[in-house]
């Protein structure tokens, strides 16, 4: 009858009459909770004390730690690692000593810089250890041109987004510490994989920040996450379930599991139904008042119902204009999917949504070992039209003073040619220096901030490490990163990082 619950032992004392009336309460009719608990694989946590529940989250926005500039996030992320040098950060040395080895330019030898040894940090696989440390300089695969009033560097291949460099800041002296793919999630959490996994950037804003719109969740992935080992990628962990990212599908008819009402139950049958649940849950949380898991199903229970309608208004995009389409390349097979992907990102910010973690492209496909100009040329013809349709929607709709695009990558690609597996034209792996940009709301636009060295090996200066570009994510959405804390859990210094003041407007 009480499931996973164990009733009061005699030798307790009397029963509360709290845990008399929740289990009176819950009796046969509580199964129907158990049941769904228990199908979402729900555990609860130990026994009840006499501690007040704490509030669930709010539905109206948080007070921030200081004057937000932005409202809302659109993280956009290419899994696999794109090239730096042939992307957003063009190295004319590269061709003009193509072949040489590092020691043989008139350049000191990045590999004995001391920042190698001071940000560099791999599992102990040697043939992993040896792998950014290629000598041999390849040339770059891509022409290149300065762009706009500001005269940004970009390649060839972003002939839709060149024309948009005086909306964006290009940050070109990012790195990070880990050399293989679980920087995917790095990238996210700012924890290296050897290390206690932490919450992602997107649920520290969503556990910061409070609803535009309850109707709709706070923290929304399309896209991803792209396989079960990258969930860290939109995990919350410690801060509880509720603050993790929900991952929604583009089909109105479906946008996730168990999203529509049955076709046989009427609206008002769905409605008694979550009327009786909600009174059985709120018996349950009485008695169980700190376990957060059944507190998160509470609410997602709740806002699931809320979401039936909103959510596939959200991503219905038969109310957008032909132009609009067009724009995002809807029309094209190509740049269909990731077009799909931030038309709705732009919908959900539009409509309240804090944090919207997007995935253009599958997991990995970025990694090019090999075939570097064939793999970057056809991905680069697959994002360019969307990622730049979506700046140019915002700012017509005066979005992007309100929004934060963020466009990144796990980490760049090697100044020297990989030579693993008879390996001729391709890059490895590249956490010492790449580049990230950023748009929108309290950011400097058209604008570089910090430079890699000539051959596009290291960070230069300071250099970013990852957590810097989640500290000035979150200070422009209000939150100081450092006053995000949880009792019990102690932050390095390194999780916090530092604002890149730099780049503010």
């Amino acid at each position: 009858m009480f499931g996973d619950r164990q009733p009061h032992s005699a030798c307790c004392g009397a029963r509360s009459r709290r845990a008399f009336l929740s289990d009176f309460g819950l009796g046969f009719t509580g199964l129907s909770l158990g049941a769904m608990l228990a199908s979402d694989g729900i555990t609860r946590a130990a026994e009840p004390n006499s501690v007040t529940p704490s509030p669930l989250p709010p539905l109206s926005p948080s007070p921030n730690h200081h004057t937000p500039r932005a409202k809302s996030v659109i993280w956009v992320f290419l899994s696999g690692g794109y090239s730096h040098v042939e992307t957003f950060d063009p190295k004319p040395a590269l061709n003009k000593y193509a072949g040489m080895t590092f020691d043989k330019t008139p350049f000191e030898n990045p590999v004995h810089s001391p920042l190698q040894k001071k940000r560099f940090r791999s599992v102990l696989a040697e043939e992993i250890n040896i792998r950014d440390v290629y000598p041999t300089i390849y040339p770059m695969q891509v022409g290149w041109n300065k762009y706009g009033q500001s005269g940004i560097e970009v390649t060839d291949w972003w002939p839709h987004l060149s024309k948009h460099v005086d909306d964006l800041c290009f940050v070109r002296n990012m790195w990070t510490t880990d050399n293989d793919h679980a920087a995917e999630n790095q990238i996210h959490t700012g924890r290296h994989r050897l290390d206690e996994p932490q919450p992602s950037i997107g649920a520290w804003a969503n556990y910061g920040l409070g609803s535009f719109n309850e109707n709709l969740p706070r923290f929304v992935v399309l896209g991803g996450p792209t396989r079960s080992d990258t969930r860290q990628s939109i995990d919350s962990y410690y801060l509880g379930p509720q603050y993790a990212g929900v991952p929604l599908a583009l089909d109105p008819k479906n946008p996730l599991p168990f999203g529509i009402r049955n076709a046989k139950q009427s609206a008002e049958e769905q409605q008694r139904e979550f009327e009786l649940t909600g009174q059985l849950n709120g018996l349950a949380a009485v008695e169980y008042p700190e376990d957060q898991e059944l507190r998160a199903r509470i609410k997602a229970y709740e806002l699931a119902f809320r979401m039936q309608a909103a959510v596939p208004e959200a991503i219905d995009f038969s109310q957008e204009t032909q132009a609009t389409t067009e724009m995002y390349g809807l029309n094209n097979d190509a740049t269909k999917l990731a077009g799909q992907r931030l038309l709705a990102a732009r919908r959900l910010v539009e409509r309240g949504v804090r944090f919207v973690q997007v995935f253009p492209s599958a997991y990995g496909v970025w990694d090019s070992h090999q075939k570097l100009k064939e793999n970057h040329t056809r991905l680069c013809a697959t994002i360019d039209l969307p990622i730049a349709g979506l700046i140019q929607d915002l700012k017509q709709r005066g979005l992007l003073e309100d929004v934060v695009v963020v466009f990144c990558t796990e980490f760049g690609r090697t100044p020297g040619l990989e030579r693993r597996a008879g390996g001729v034209d391709g890059r490895d792996h590249h956490p010492n220096g790449f580049t990230i940009w950023m748009a929108g709301a309290g950011l400097k636009s058209g604008y570089v901030h910090g430079a890699t060295d000539e051959l596009g090996y290291h960070a230069l200066e300071a250099g970013h490490y990852v957590t810097d570009l989640h500290a000035t994510v979150l200070h422009l959405l209000g939150l100081d990163n450092k006053r995000l804390e949880i009792p019990g859990r102690k932050r390095l210094d390194i999780d916090n990082g530092q604002v890149i003041t730099d780049i503010l407007a």
